[in-house]
This record gives structure tokens, sequence and C-alpha cells, in this order.
């Protein structure tokens, strides 16, 4: 899973990261909430990731692809008709069905299930 947030360090101490990556918007507040406690001073200008794409080759290697960071999930075989389904009406090229699907599962949607 990689982070939604990076955070710089104004003064990083002793054994202390220069970054902090947080991995949800509440993991963000609360990690705020801490510096401030903490008289910990960081930079006003917390960086976004969309996806990894934005991230360039030291940010993945201290994140995503760094063994004591990563988070791997676990896909089963059994899954990968019902995925595979799923991925093609929300990423192909037809509309309509991917705009139903999306108005008929509003009602349904587990909003505790979302980082937000």
């Amino acid at each position: 899973v990689p982070p939604l947030h990076r955070i710089e360090l104004v003064q990083p101490k002793k054994g202390q990261d220069k970054y902090v990556y947080t991995y949800s918007d509440r993991e963000l507040r609360d990690k705020l909430l801490e510096f401030q406690s903490k008289n910990i001073r960081y930079k006003d200008s917390i960086q976004r990731y969309k996806g990894l794409g934005e991230m360039d080759a030291d940010q993945l290697a201290e994140t995503t692809m760094d063994p004591r960071h990563r988070t791997l999930r676990r896909i089963n075989l059994s899954d990968l008709e019902a995925a595979e389904q799923v991925f093609d009406l929300l990423m192909g090229n037809d509309v309509a069905p991917r705009k139903e699907f999306i108005s008929s599962s509003a009602a349904t949607l587990d909003r505790s299930r979302i980082d937000a």
C-alpha cells in the first residue's frame, strides 16, 4: 500500500528520518497533532500522492518497495474472474455500464472502508 502523504521535517533530530509518510488522512491529522504537541517543526507544503506514478525512485525505495514498510495483500485465484469483471467494468472504455454501476452502488457504500 503506497503512502498518501509525505511530511518533510525542518530539523530532524539525530536518528530521526527527514521525511515521515502517512497512509490515510486520519493518520496525517494525528501525526500533525503529535508534531505540534512535541514542538516538532515541519514544512507546510505536505506532498500528497494520488498514485505510485507521482513518486520518484528514491521515494518508492523508501516506502512501497522497502520490505520494512510495505504491505502485501493476498489475492486468491478463486477471486480472479470476479476481479477481472470489476476491473473491466471500472477501467474499460464502455462508460454507460460504469456509470450505472456507480449510481446503483452508491446507496450500499460502506463508508468505513474508505480512507478519507
